[in-house]
């Protein structure tokens, strides 16, 4: 009886066995249009090879110009960050200025009233008519002389007198010039107690350092305007860096609040002073005129040096998995197998590849590179 039920049990378990074994086997899947092995390798059928149109290539050395990626900002030179202030001191009547606001070249931009004002016009009148006087009488006393009707002391005595007023009539007038009256349209009639300031340039205002019934002083600033036409790109450059820029060489520069719109350059100025920061100073002038960039914007840049001659390969060979860079190199056979790649610099549709060594006389997928992509994550996430 025991023997029995022994032999019945081993037979339960062999037929449990077999079972597990066949289940095993029906569920192993089988693709018979490619297959992926653990060491990243892709082996297509002949019908999917066919579909996938694989074309094959070598590294090949082609000219990729080397790209220098840099930052800095909007500067304006100094000619063109202009400082107004007045001649003559006076007190700020009316100005509507404002930070940012635009200005046009001959705009009045402020008005100040001084007592000096009128008294330098007073002499000025005042000098035109002893000159006037003055130089009647040199005509005079030069006529008596030349009939030797008087002597030569009373001559050139009204001569000095007529060039002392004539050089203090020219001395007022370029006062006058400076705080902004001509004296050629100057009469008593016009004289004013107002004298306006007008602007020198077509900008807009950066600074603004009055209000109004204050006391201006001949060396105070009152408004700062800048002219935007000229407004340089000034950029830092690494030490590293330097040898490989060059005065002439086009810059493209975006900023970050508008990285698509993109602001062609060109170096002008490169600085050799390398400060304790290890870096210089690249000035670049932009190839248009860009109003709306405004003094102190941060800008990047970046800068296409020579071309150098580096084994590359076409943009479509290279495929990105887990942010990291790949190429699929032939096995044999229908066989790929995936190989991570080191890139360098890219151009017109071609980039460099740094780690030449894995791929020395390797056929390497030029196109078809993607669908081995999708092959191999689609039968390893099966």
């Amino acid at each position: 009886m025991k023997l029995y039920t022994l032999n019945s049990f081993k037979k339960v378990i062999v037929l449990i066995l077999l079972s597990s074994l066949l289940y095993s086997c029906d569920a192993e899947p089988v693709d018979s249009q490619s297959t992926v092995k653990p060491n990243n390798e892709v082996h297509l059928s002949p019908e999917q090879y066919n579909n996938v149109k694989i074309e094959l290539g070598m590294l090949e050395n082609r000219p990729i110009s080397e790209s220098i990626k840099l930052n800095g900002k909007v500067d304006v030179p100094p000619q063109n960050l202009i400082s107004i202030s007045v001649a003559m001191g006076g007190y700020l009547r009316s100005s509507k200025l404002l930070p940012g606001m635009q200005v046009k070249k001959g705009e009045i931009i402020a008005t100040l009233e001084d007592e000096n004002y009128i008294q330098l016009q007073q002499d000025f009148l005042t000098a035109k008519a002893d000159y006037v006087f003055l130089e009647n009488e040199f005509k005079r006393q030069k006529e008596l002389n030349e009939k030797k009707a008087n002597s030569d002391k009373s001559y050139q005595q009204a001569k000095a007198n007529h060039d002392s007023q004539y050089a203090i009539l020219k001395s007022l007038e370029q006062n006058l010039k400076l705080i902004g009256i001509q004296p050629e349209t100057l009469t008593a009639d016009r004289i004013s107690r107002f004298i306006q300031i007008v602007s020198p340039v077509n900008g807009f205002v950066s600074a603004v350092h009055v209000n109004i019934g204050r006391y201006i002083n001949p060396n105070d600033v009152l408004f700062e305007l800048i002219d935007p036409d000229d407004i340089h790109l000034i950029l830092t450059v690494y030490e590293k860096d330097i040898h490989a820029l060059e005065v002439g060489q086009t810059v493209v520069a975006y900023s970050n609040s508008n990285p698509t719109e993109k602001y062609l350059c060109e170096i002008i100025l490169i600085s050799r002073n390398i400060g304790n920061s290890e870096a210089a100073e690249v000035n670049c002038h932009f190839k248009s005129t860009r109003h709306n960039l405004l003094p102190g914007t941060f800008m990047n840049a970046e800068v296409q040096t020579q071309n150098n001659l580096v084994p590359s390969l076409p943009d479509d060979a290279l495929v990105s998995f887990e942010n990291k860079m790949y190429v699929f190199v032939a096995q044999g056979e229908r066989i790929f197998k995936m190989v991570p790649v080191e890139l360098g610099n890219s151009d017109k549709g071609f980039t460099e590849i740094l780690n030449t060594d894995l791929f020395v006389k390797k056929k390497i997928v030029l196109k078809g590179a993607y669908i081995l992509l999708m092959t191999l994550k689609n039968n390893g996430d099966e």
